[in-house]
């Protein structure tokens, strides 16, 4: 037999169901199962990743219990070695455990090959001296283990592209030549998450040593279409309730605010609970070079100015070569810089490194700094006019005065309100030029970074704005940019129309 065949005939010999409706019968695979488990370890090229990504309730915990005693117990036993499977909550590490521990008890022949020690939540291979260990998503808990294979449920819980938890198991595993790390996960709800992000290099990178499946329904399916169910479930009709995602399907199509979270959970698709602004491929239609601005065209500009040691960011926009050109800056302190890139998760101090992110000194916005470099740009621009919240503009004005800003600047400065009277139209103005394609951003990754976190509220007259308090990250470019389009709308067409949308035919 193969590798993977010893695996699967492990599994079906010795793994006994402990609940549901299968309670006490021998765990019988699932051709889809068995694929994957085929494709994981009889792979020639030898697999180090392994992703397998499906909708909720298809047996992703069993499957990870038989898997883990097929290492601790079973042929893949390696003398002496660590294995570990790692969840984003406690709840969810236990669970894993349990399962496992359940099916040693039921089978007499696993019980006395594995020792389980559930106030630790360690099981031993007694055969082979193996150890494995259930840990929740606390990196200091991973340090001093060193984990020949490395099982990780729900990863897709992970919210931005970063997780301590997640790195500090990746190293871990590099004393192993051959270690191997396995995700089995529901997708993430973003393409900025860190699921989306391994399973989108695995399937650009075509490298021999990963292993990459993700049942998922089309991406413009509907609620109620039963071969999207099937494409995104393959245990349904099997151990996948059908009758049960029937009434998730109609809930989902009676209610539009459950809608993504089915669209998520049960169809596996990449679908924010909440409404975003911009979605991944209308803003990467933006993702050109820009037409350069060497004072010939007029400039309209936004400014989001930050809190005490976050974002503040300044966008610039002007029309040339059929669209609109949008340069972005943004600022943070440069002491704490990795602090806050944990905090955050997001690349800050890479973003430094490549000249994306301007740093001023101290731990705290330096706004004297910022100041002069608004001063510095504007100078080589045509500038029409500046748009600010006015959320600590005395402070910034205060700046300007002492960096001796020439009045013919100052002038510029115009008021934006945060509320819906003047959010929504401009945010009208923009969503139309990013769906007519008539954006250019050089796929700037902070604004883009913003763009994915933007989420919309609306008021019961159907008015929108940008919503700081329920966005998952900073927004700061954002706003910064629709307050220029904003402002270049009202201040191109004298007595503008509300949703200012002639200005940009």
């Amino acid at each position: 037999m193969t590798r993977g065949e010893r695996v699967i005939k492990f599994i079906e010999r010795f793994c006994i169901v402990p609940e549901g409706s299968r309670v006490g019968e021998m765990m019988r695979l699932e051709e889809f199962q068995r694929t994957f488990i085929l494709a994981v370890y009889d792979n020639p090229a030898g697999t180090t990743l392994a992703v397998l990504s499906l909708a909720k309730k298809n047996g992703k915990t069993g499957l990870i219990a038989a898997i883990v005693l097929a290492h601790v117990a079973g042929p893949e036993a390696v003398t002496n070695s660590q294995i570990v499977s790692g969840a984003m909550s406690r709840e969810q590490a236990a669970l894993v455990f349990d399962y496992a521990s359940k099916m040693v008890r039921l089978n007499p022949k696993l019980d006395r090959l594995v020792r389980i020690v559930a106030s630790r939540k360690r099981m031993y291979g007694l055969a082979r001296g193996v150890e494995f260990r259930a840990l929740a998503a606390d990196a200091k808990r991973v340090q001093g283990i060193s984990p020949v294979v490395a099982i990780l449920d729900e990863v897709g819980q992970v919210k931005g592209p970063r997780s301590d938890f997640v790195d500090a198991i990746t190293t871990a595993q590099g004393a192993y030549n051959d270690g191997i790390l396995i995700i089995i996960s529901t997708q993430a709800a973003s393409d900025q998450d860190l699921l989306s992000q391994i399973i989108d290099d695995a399937k650009l990178s075509d490298d021999p040593h990963t292993v990459c499946t993700v049942y998922e329904a089309p991406k413009d399916c509907a609620i109620l279409d039963e071969a999207a169910w099937t494409a995104a479930n393959p245990a349904l009709g099997l151990f996948r309730s059908e009758s049960d995602m029937r009434k998730l399907a109609l809930k989902a199509s009676r209610m539009a605010s459950f809608a993504p979270t089915f669209r998520n959970l049960n169809l596996n698709q990449r679908v924010e609970s909440s409404s975003p602004f911009i979605t991944v491929d209308v803003w990467e239609t933006g993702s050109v070079d820009l037409v350069p601005n060497d004072g010939m065209y007029p400039v309209w500009a936004g400014l989001d100015l930050s809190a005490i040691n976050d974002l503040t960011a300044l966008v610039a926009i002007w029309r040339a070569g059929g669209r609109w050109n949008v340069s972005a800056t943004f600022w943070a302190p440069e002491v704490g810089l990795r602090d806050r890139a944990k905090r955050d998760k997001v690349p800050y101090d890479v973003w430094a490194d490549q000249g994306f992110l301007q740093l001023t000194p101290g731990p705290t916005v330096d706004y004297d700094h910022v100041a002069e470099q608004v001063l510095e740009m504007s100078s080589h621009w045509n500038l029409q006019a500046l748009a600010f919240d006015r959320w600590r503009i005395e402070v910034f004005k205060a700046a300007l005065a002492r960096q001796e800003a020439p009045v013919a600047f100052i002038e510029k400065l115009e008021p934006f309100g945060q509320g819906f009277q003047s959010m929504s139209p401009a945010m009208d103005t923009l969503e139309t030029e990013f769906l007519a394609s008539r954006i250019a951003h050089a796929g700037n990754p902070i604004l883009r970074m913003c763009a994915a976190n933007a989420v919309v509220t609306q008021d019961p007259a159907g008015n929108r704005k940008l919503n700081k308090a329920k966005s998952t990250g900073r927004i700061d470019g954002m706003v910064a940019l629709t307050m220029a389009a904003g402002i270049a709308a009202a201040n191109m067409i004298p007595e503008a129309p509300k949703d200012y949308q002639a200005f940009f035919v």
